[in-house]
């Protein structure tokens, strides 16, 4: 007979998996998804649509609470996948501009909600002594998926046609939908937390080290929305790079995620403090962000290896940020998560914000400075917060 400890580790495992499936889902069209958009819509436009979705993800994450409250994680995720499904065969379907901007914006949208769903399973399922080390396994496969989606996805574009990666992730979310279903129809839900959402924001804001957690994630987050947006646009207009090479970069930039958030979750558990490994992270983001401006070398290996070095910061404050947050937040506040999830769809309103005043002092090429300052700023909450150690 199994003993809990290896239900458990199963269990985990099961997620980890799941959370593979929803990434691709997620990232096969990712990087294509502005140039997608750039085929009805001008880049104003776009930034527009992108915060129109970050805004959608705000309200849902706000409302998810009382709703998995009240229906119970398990059925939440199965209702949230089965909408998803029908807003990515929008995606595939629909003609009409107007019709794809607000199917777009749905999707982004209950993408979030699925991520906090599996969040809140994965949470359910963790020891407390051990929460760096399982965070760091499932941010590892997570991004693991991150690695391969991109190739897959710039692999599938045609000439301007990108409708192949909506197939694509239309295609991930039935094996998705079947494997919650068939692993957790006897989940045990907490006696979640019940708080309107002013009480919530005040709730949170008590905690001063939560606050600062929070915003330097807004910062992170900041720094990935805008590199997903703005960075394969600026790499194929403005450098030349056709999307195979596009797909190659990625990969390899992607590369520091699997590689070492697994390892840094395990010391953050043993050895070291999350504020420390926190700070590093964001400094190396913020330099290799800046150095960026100084290449216009259109070399496929130079600006993978560029990139990969930003992605080396990323991946270390990632798992620091996470694994503080899961150590210091208990399972039933569930919606406190939620909260510390919209710092994701936030981004995307600072992002666009990040280029259309930056272009009024600069060029394209000069925002990766102003980005990389961005970055820089994260070291205020990072080293002034507590550690759990």
């Amino acid at each position: 007979m199994a003993t809990p400890k290896f239900r458990r580790a199963h269990i985990i495992y099961t997620i980890a998996v799941i959370g593979f499936i929803y990434i691709l889902h997620s990232v096969i069209p990712l990087y294509s998804n502005s140039s997608f958009l750039a085929l009805f819509a001008d880049e104003r436009t776009i930034g527009f649509i992108y915060m129109a979705g970050a805004a959608i993800s705000i309200f849902f994450y706000l409302i998810a609470p009382a709703i998995i409250r009240r229906l119970g994680n398990y059925t939440f995720t199965l209702i949230v996948v089965c909408l998803q499904i029908a807003a990515f065969y929008g995606l595939v379907a629909a003609d009409s501009p107007q019709v794809l901007s607000y199917v777009f914006i749905l999707q982004f949208g209950l993408s979030s909600l699925i991520g906090l769903a599996l969040d809140i399973f994965l949470e359910g399922y963790t020891d407390v002594a051990s929460i760096g080390t399982v965070r760091g396994f499932y941010n590892a496969t997570l991004n693991a998926s991150f690695v391969v989606a991109p190739l897959i996805g710039t692999m599938l574009i045609g000439v301007d046609n990108y409708r192949n990666t909506y197939v694509a992730a239309l295609a991930m979310l039935f094996p998705l939908l079947y494997l919650i279903y068939r692993n957790f129809p006897r989940f045990h839900d907490e006696n979640y937390t019940h708080l309107s959402p002013w009480h919530l924001i005040k709730h949170v804001y008590r905690n001063e080290n939560w606050v600062k957690l929070m915003f330097a994630s807004l910062i992170l987050q900041t720094f990935y929305s805008w590199m997903i947006v703005y960075s394969p646009i600026y790499l194929n207009r403005n450098l030349g790079f056709s999307w195979q090479e596009i797909g190659i970069i990625i990969v390899v930039m992607l590369l520091p995620f699997p590689l070492v958030q697994y390892p840094l979750g395990k010391m953050a558990d043993k050895k070291y403090g999350e504020k420390e490994i926190m700070a590093i992270g964001l400094a190396i983001m913020g330099v290799s962000t800046i150095a960026l401006s100084f290449f216009t070398i259109q070399s496929v290996l130079v600006w993978a290896l560029l990139l990969f070095t930003t992605r080396i910061g990323a991946a270390a404050a990632e798992i620091m940020i996470e694994t503080y947050f899961f150590k210091t937040v208990p399972p039933r506040d569930a919606a406190v998560l939620g909260i510390f999830r919209i710092t994701r769809p936030l981004s995307y309103f600072i992002a666009p914000m990040i280029t259309l005043i930056g272009l009024f002092f600069t060029t394209d090429r000069y925002l990766f400075i102003i980005v990389g300052l961005v970055c820089f700023i994260g070291l205020i909450p990072a080293l002034s917060i507590r550690d759990t150690n």
